[in-house]
């Protein structure tokens, strides 16, 4: 079962680079998937919220997932399970950027999921849909740019939106 995800995975980066990747899109992805760089566009948007007195418990529930999300994700699991890149696996795959570090799952799906999720549920819908749609978009870019495998952007969102679910829970108390 292992090895039919492993192959479907690498299917499926293969199939994005052969179907999708175009010389017109490549600098829009490009753009779109350093937003989730660091976490920084979630952590500004937290700190501008906990400015924001009507929005603070939102900012804060942002900060609580992302550090939920940065545990679990960075700290523990990409050490627990070692994947490597898969530009460094799979040799037909070529890279659009250059990541360290381990594969799985995506830091960067985790705290654009994390965040995304908060705001969507915290904040007006014509604020929150957009933002949850940008962080959906910085999870696909990790594929496109071939720097994450599918299953370990979904595991990355999966954890992303349980850390926001998690923090909105404890924001309450």
């Amino acid at each position: 079962m292992l090895q039919f995800i492993v192959e479907t995975d690498a299917r499926i980066l293969l199939w994005i680079q052969d179907f999708i990747r175009s010389d017109w899109l490549n600098p829009i992805v490009l753009f779109i998937t350093s937003l989730g760089d660091g976490g920084a566009l979630w952590i500004v948007l937290a700190a501008l919220l906990l400015l924001w007195k009507k929005q603070r418990k939102t900012g804060g529930a942002i900060a609580i997932a992302l550090l939920l999300g940065y545990l679990g994700t960075n700290l523990m699991l990409k050490n627990l399970v070692m994947r490597p890149r898969p530009f460094d696996a799979i040799p037909e795959l070529q890279s659009l950027v250059h990541a360290g570090g381990w594969s799985f799952p995506s830091g960067h799906s985790t705290s654009s999921m994390a965040a995304g999720t908060v705001m969507f549920c915290q904040l007006p819908r014509h604020i929150g849909a957009p933002i949850l749609a940008l962080a959906i978009l910085i999870c696909l870019s990790r594929l496109y740019v071939g720097v994450h495998y599918p299953t370990d952007v979904l595991c990355g969102a999966l954890i992303g939106i349980v850390a926001a679910l998690c923090a909105t829970r404890i924001q309450k108390r």
